[in-house]
């Protein structure tokens, strides 16, 4: 972690009044020329494997790709496993896997493609996801090179459709915990694999209601009467005939609320008979005579070690969930240029992204979701460099994980965010499922909850921020750790870059444009946004510290009563993350109209946050009243600036209308618009149109 300096109370002096803030603000932010470069701009947005994207977008606008109205949940899923075998066909699912197996060894190209996807059908994204990203990988991550000759071949041609078997009933997201046992009997070199009860079922599975004819089964592996803990197995479940196997038992998932062309299930195993050779064994194997090794001798680094390798789910969440903000924003951006509501002094009805209540709804989402895009590009470099060896120590594994925990989060939500007031603000045409944002909210809701619940992944961020923070003071007593504390107040907030001017008084300035324009410092931005979640876990290690020692039930009770702080300071952490992943886009925008457009958007981005968090920064006196202020009317100023590129900025995305699929998104609106207002005018010239009631003279008495 960054350095933990505390910064100073922001002394409170009465602010201007409410108009003379108004006009200071007003102008900061006249009107200034820039225009964006759409092509450039979205070359950038196509990340570092730009090719693959473009090519993965070609693919996502076949209509062979594209889901059909009105089928049955069974010709949903259907087609869907028959679109599978099309991309087989056409040589996207290779990608990631060896090189020696007709493979290309690219995971972060092979995650970017994945990722396209979403634009052709979620369903698809996350059924192909299921096969090759989560059955396929764990045979890759977790298998030997044996497994890989033996098993891969056939999980690449869709041979062997499978299912990835880790989630329990009874336990979600604590893996660890999972009942389902694989005892091994070295009389016979084989693993009892069991389910000893009806909460240990494998659970949501996709290709386990119907398609699946194996599994990689996460279980609790005992050998010689010690528990090893939860190792993963090659498990057959079907015959060819899509039957179960002896003692392997299940149930479809039925309907959904979304992704019905997958045919989510669950598992069940009655002394199911697994082959000694069908443990996954890259981290841990048993050898005939039922002795256990590992080359990690701590089963707690060991099982996050495996679970590790599987991070890539979390990676291509967040991008899918990028992705699909930007195509609603594009849906809901072109709707609000083209459709007219309401005159406002003139013949001319006013187009809804004229209204600043619209501008207000959308652009600050316009701005999370550029924020999205560029922090979830450094997140799948990050990824590429800890998968193909460039950068593969345990500190570089541990960030991986820490950075797909943080960022998976606020994506999804965001995701879902950004979807349904997209949906609100296309009014009824929103709601049609023509028009494609209630399906894609739908599809995606589950993405909150897939690969990890997203609040139990920002409690695992706040746990590492945590330990970062005591690293400082492992031996430190807690009368050194409240003298950290109370220097703090005489060293950053009067010394630091950019909070010293920030702490000065609305009065110091000499107006409040001077003011907010060091709110749209870079600097000032990081020092607020990472202030705030230094403090958060710095009050967070005061108030834990007698955790340890406590006896284990009071600290847990102690950690629990923190639960919601431990969130909120993760939540802080990730949002810092995306500022900082946009900031040093930034400086990749050689085009000066580009540029100075990115910026505003980038204000817009930090100064909403700083607004959605104004009461901490209140209570903590890091900002006065009427700066705070400030902060609002100045956002609004930049939303207003920024409203002419709206349409510039969502074009960039480069999703066409063969990826959107929305009827509102066609310019058919405009046709329509066109259509009113050329007969109104006519209607006018010809002297033909009705005089309005209200219009009348009233009649003399």
């Amino acid at each position: 972690m960054v350095d933990l300096a505390h910064r100073g109370a922001v002394a409170d002096t009465p602010g201007p009044a409410t108009d003379e803030l108004e006009a200071e603000v007003t102008a900061d932010t006249a009107p200034v020329q820039a225009s964006v470069d759409v092509a450039a701009l979205g070359r950038r947005l196509l990340g570092s494997w730009a090719d693959v994207r473009t090519r993965g977008r070609a693919l996502a606008a076949d209509p062979a790709l594209h889901p059909v109205a009105g089928l049955s949940l069974d010709e949903q899923r259907e087609r869907v496993l028959g679109q599978l075998h099309y991309l087989v066909e056409h040589g996207q699912v290779n990608r990631a896997f060896p090189v020696a197996l007709g493979g290309h060894n690219d995971h972060g190209g092979n995650i970017a493609a994945f990722e396209e996807l979403v634009a052709a059908d979620p369903s698809l994204q996350i059924k192909s996801g299921v096969q090759w990203g989560l059955f396929g990988a764990a045979v890759l991550h977790l298998g030997t090179e044996r497994h890989h000759r033996e098993l891969l071949p056939d999980i690449m041609s869709l041979a062997i459709p499978g299912a990835f078997a880790m989630t329990e009933i009874g336990h979600g997201s604590d893996v660890a915990s999972c009942a389902t046992t694989a005892t091994y009997d070295p009389e016979t070199g084989e693993f009892d694999l069991h389910t000893p009860f009806r909460g240990a079922w494998k659970e949501y599975l996709g290709n386990a209601g119907k398609h699946g004819r194996a599994a990689t089964v996460f279980a609790q592996l005992i050998t010689g009467g010690v528990n090893h803990g939860v190792h993963c197995f090659y498990v057959p479940i079907r015959d060819e005939n899509l039957d179960f196997l002896p003692g392997i038992g299940g149930e479809d998932d039925g309907l959904k609320g979304g992704l019905n062309g997958i045919d989510n299930g669950r598992l069940h195993f009655t002394h199911v008979r697994v082959p000694r050779e069908n443990l996954l064994n890259r981290y841990g194997d048993v050898a005939p005579d039922g002795s256990y090794s590992s080359p990690i001798d701590s089963p707690g680094r060991r099982f996050f070690t495996m679970l590790g390798t599987l991070v890539q789910g979390r990676v291509s969440l967040d991008g899918a969930a990028a992705a699909v903000s930007a195509m609603g924003l594009a849906i809901a951006v072109t709707y609000g240029n083209q459709r007219r509501q309401f005159t406002a002094g003139s013949d001319d009805e006013v187009v809804l992204l004229d209204y600043q209540r619209h501008q207000r709804r959308i652009i600050p989402r316009l701005a999370t979701a550029y924020a999205m895009n560029f922090a979830h590009d450094e997140f799948l470099v990050k990824f590429d460099a800890v998968f193909s060896g460039a950068a593969d120590s345990d500190e570089d594994r541990q960030d991986l994980e820490t950075l797909a925990a943080a960022l998976k989060p606020l994506s999804t939500w965001a995701a879902l965010d950004i979807l349904q007031e997209c949906r609100e603000a296309c009014g009824g045409a929103g709601f049609m499922a023509e028009n494609r944002l209630v399906g894609l909210r739908a599809d995606l809701d589950v993405y909150v909850t897939f690969e990890g619940d997203n609040n139990v992944l920002l409690q695992l961020v706040a746990k590492r921020l945590l330990s970062d923070f005591s690293a400082k003071f492992r031996h430190a007593d807690a009368g050194a750790l409240a003298r950290y504390v109370a220097r703090q107040t005489a060293t950053r907030a009067y010394h630091g870059t950019g909070l010293r001017t920030l702490a000065q008084t609305v009065r110091d300035f000499g107006s409040t444009a001077r003011s907010v324009q060091t709110l749209r410092d870079a600097g000032v931005q990081r020092e607020l946004l990472t202030d705030r979640v230094e403090t958060m876990i710095t009050e967070l290690a005061q108030r834990l510290r007698p955790a340890a020692k406590l006896p284990k039930a009071e600290a847990a009770a102690l950690f629990n009563s923190q639960q919601n702080s431990l969130i909120e300071a993760a939540r802080a952490h990730g949002e810092l993350l995306q500022w900082e992943a946009f900031t040093r886009a930034l400086d990749t925008i050689d085009d000066p109209g580009t540029h100075a457009v990115l910026t505003w958007l980038r204000d817009i981005f930090a100064l909403g946050l700083i607004e959605s968090h104004l009461e901490w920064y209140l209570i903590h006196s890091r900002l006065s009243p009427s700066r705070a202020l400030a902060v609002g009317a100045y956002l609004e100023r930049l939303i207003t600036r920024v409203r002419p590129h709206a349409q510039d900025l969502v074009d960039a995305f480069g999703y066409d209308a063969a990826h959107l699929r929305a009827t509102i998104a066609t310019g058919v609106e405009a046709e329509r618009q066109d259509e009113a207002r050329e007969y109104y005018r006519a209607q006018r010239e010809a002297g033909g149109a009705p005089i309005a009631e209200k219009s009348r003279a009233p009649k003399k008495r």
